[in-house]
């Protein structure tokens, strides 16, 4: 190697490009690509990702590499593949995308004597003293980790040294050995290796044929709710793994981690590594380090696990792949079911998504012949789908002349459930106790002074009662009087999960009610208690958001009601038909999974809506043609590539001077198949501070798409608007 090198580095700033640095001579044997560096950026310190490393220094003067921090490149030749297509397809800034795939702590919390420690990364050619080097040798044959006294009698050095190695980043302070870290609640059961149905056995050799090409492949499995779709995952990840290859397991929530990772615990051991938010950093670091050495062969997780550092990989599932969870709301904005496909094409892998309510566009490809199809239409053991009772709530206002949460149909079945030693699912897709607060005389709302959004009153919030805003997270008092007209007569509208479950305490003071929504699932693996206290029968009724309605295998659960069907439909979105279907078909299959039928009351204020009436009937057939043709009308996926340009800027007239000059430019656009709607203010017109307006393209050709985000880019640079002042959205989810 030349002793005079360059590298390009990527900056974790929202900035579209590379930067050159100069490489000192002492460290041009230990830079790689795909490992950190740090270096100096304007009046900063910043730890960058080595992308490129070049024999050739330009002219002009650089800066040099401070600090290599890794010898040894931490990602994959195929996750810097990854990266780059992320780049180029979600026109994401460099910097953003390494950050998400690296979640790892640059400083650790400080070693203390109690502590356990572990290689927080390879140690490599680090310039280290004999007694650092000693620790690094004592924790290499001890990769779960040690306590600093034990390590300290082990390398016979002294703690000050281990602090001097955390000051280096190589080793972290966690919080527990491998294992001693429990994957799962210990209320979970997890049942033997059931027989596989007819079904089960001829979906397997589906992805087994798959398995054994080798080849990169995607396959779409539709299996209604309870149809053993989470078993035919476990056993590809067995015939992945004794191929040699390792597997990753994505599911949209946090709360779905518990149970399947109780399964694939109980199957294949220390071969398990979960990732997920809920986790520590020291926690994530380690399981990051277990997958990235090859300790560990197969990783479980949520959105961000699409990066899990592994290499040799043969499967990839999305569960529940049809789940909004998977779309990225920030920077880089990627949709972790398209990134798991990307991904394991690029590494020959298989790409297997399933789900009872797939998608639209995923079903489409599946239909057209571009992804394998595998369907399981049946439940294990033959076992009926539940019934699905709909309410109209005009009409039971009409005869009640009363306004409650809920409905005498249901109030009714709970009884008759806990009567027969069954349990409850109350779904109610909003959190908090209101939706907002009204004033009587004048009619206002109350505001978030960040946010063109009504602030939600949360009443059980520690420690005070207050008004938050969902967005940007501003919380304050609830007032006495109207802030607009000093009125007194303050109305709470609209219900929330609080409220909800407030209204089962006092209907039913015999039961025990449990919550689970983000509020109540804020603590450390909170909602793993949560759910495992329902599962092993200490709660009778369960009530919460959409986190209770989807992937959970509750053998007890007979009643599933959902107080308040309608509220998506509501959205300037035009997936809310979809996700509304989807919602009511996977909370319907909570019901009747154990040996006694399900039953579910679904309360709609629109019972006569095709989203309500296919969701009642669990018909996706019915569903998926009635919605694939107001698709093709109005122009939407999967006939069409769209993408979101938000304008966004603090000061109302800049942002609207960016806006005039970019509608300048869309005005001279005239590709054929483009279509560009706009500009108008979002939706959500302020959000944290900032004014927003908006371009919605639609193009019949992805490349059309491409190349017009990528000509207004350029425009925009050109015109000096700053790339933080524009936020592109391929392939949306939500329009707000």
């Amino acid at each position: 190697m030349p002793a005079t090198l360059s590298c390009e580095v990527a900056i974790p700033l929202p900035l579209h490009t590379t930067f050159t640095y100069r490489v000192p001579t002492e460290l041009a044997e230990e830079i790689c690509v795909g490992g950190r560096v740090r270096v100096p950026f304007r009046q900063r310190k910043l730890v960058a990702v080595v992308t490129a490393i070049s024999e050739t220094v330009p002219a002009h003067e650089l800066k040099e590499v401070l600090e290599v921090i890794d010898r040894e490149p931490l990602l994959t030749p195929g996750l810097l593949k990854l990266a780059q297509w992320l780049i180029d397809y979600y026109f994401a800034p460099p910097g953003e995308v390494f950050r998400a795939m690296l979640p790892l702590p640059t400083k650790a919390v400080r070693v203390r004597s109690d502590r356990r420690v572990c290689l927080s990364r390879p140690a490599g050619k680090v310039r280290l003293g004999r007694r650092e080097q000693q620790v690094v040798a004592a924790l290499e044959k001890r990769p779960e980790g040690l306590r600093v006294s034990e390590l300290k009698q082990l390398a016979r050095v002294s703690a000050s040294v281990v602090r001097r190695l955390e000051a280096k980043g190589v080793v972290i302070a966690v919080a527990a050995a491998v294992s001693e870290l429990p994957l799962f609640a210990s209320d979970w059961v997890v049942t033997a290796e059931p027989v596989l149905t007819e079904e089960q056995q001829r979906a397997l050799a589906e992805l087994e044929h798959g398995l054994q090409a080798r080849t990169f492949a995607a396959m779409l499995v539709h299996g209604v709710t309870g149809s053993g779709k989470t078993e035919l995952y476990s056993r590809a990840i067995q015939l992945c793994v004794a191929q040699g290859r390792t597997a990753l397991l994505l599911v949209p929530e946090i709360a779905l981690t518990p149970a399947v990772a109780a399964l694939f615990q109980a199957r294949f051991g220390d071969e398990v590594v979960v990732l997920h938010s809920g986790l520590s950093a020291g926690e994530r670091s380690q399981g990051w380090w277990r997958l990235r050495r090859g300790q560990a062969r197969i990783a479980v997780g949520t959105r961000s696990a699409v990066f899990a550092p592994m290499e040799n990989l043969g499967l990839v599932i999305v569960d529940e792949e049809q789940d909004s969870s998977y779309k990225q709301e920030e920077t880089p904005r990627y949709h972790g079911r398209d990134t798991a496909v990307v991904r394991a094409k690029l590494e020959g892998a298989l790409a297997v998504l399933g789900s009872a309510t797939p998608a639209l566009e995923s079903s489409y490809l599946a239909r057209t012949g571009k992804y394998g199809w595998v369907q399981l239409p049946r439940r294990v053991a033959d076992r009926p789908l539940a019934t699905v009772d709909v309410v109209d709530m005009r009409q039971e206002f009409e005869e009640t002349r009363q306004v409650s949460l809920l409905a005498r149909r249901l109030r009714a079945a709970v009884v008759e459930t806990l009567t027969s030693g069954g349990q409850v699912l109350v779904l109610q897709n909003r959190r908090g106790y209101a939706a907002f607060v009204l004033c009587r005389r004048c009619g206002a709302s109350v505001q978030c002074a960040n946010c063109s959004i009504s602030l939600t009153y949360h009443r059980t919030r520690p420690p005070l009662s207050a008004l938050l805003c969902h967005y940007c997270g501003l919380a304050r008092p609830v007032p006495k009087q109207c802030p607009k007209c000093g009125s007194e007569y303050l109305y709470f509208v609209g219900e929330g999960t609080e409220r909800v479950e407030e209204e089962l305490r006092q209907l039913f003071p015999a039961a025990r009610v449990g919550r689970l929504d983000r509020d109540t699932a804020r603590g450390k693996r909170a909602h793993e208690r949560i759910l495992g206290q329902f599962a092993r029968g200490g709660l009778d009724i369960l009530t919460g958001t959409q986190m209770i309605a989807k992937g959970h295998d509750f053998q007890r659960v007979t009643l599933v009601g959902v107080v308040t069907a309608d509220g998506i439909l509501g959205l300037p979105d035009f997936r809310a038909a979809e996700r509304t279907f989807q919602l009511l078909t996977q909370v319907a299959g909570r019901a009747g999974r154990g040996e006694l039928p399900g039953k579910v009351i679904v309360q709609s204020y629109y019972p006569d809506h095709y989203a309500i009436q296919f969701g009642a009937r669990q018909d996706y057939e019915g569903f998926y043609e009635q919605e694939l043709r107001f698709r093709r009308l109005m122009h939407y996926p999967p006939f069409t590539a769209l993408a979101n340009l938000v304008v966004r800027d603090r000061r109302l007239a800049v942002a609207v001077g960016y806006t005039r000059r970019l509608q300048e430019f869309f005005s001279r656009q005239a590709a054929e198949g483009l279509r560009v709607l706009g500009p108008a203010q979002a939706p959500l017109a302020r959000l944290k501070k900032d004014y927003r307006f908006q371009f919605l393209l639609k193009a019949g050709e992805r490349r059309i798409l491409q190349q017009t985000l990528r000509a207004a880019l350029a425009f925009a640079q050109r015109e000096r608007i700053p790339p933080g002042a524009l936020l592109v959205d391929v392939d949306p989810i939500s329009l707000m």
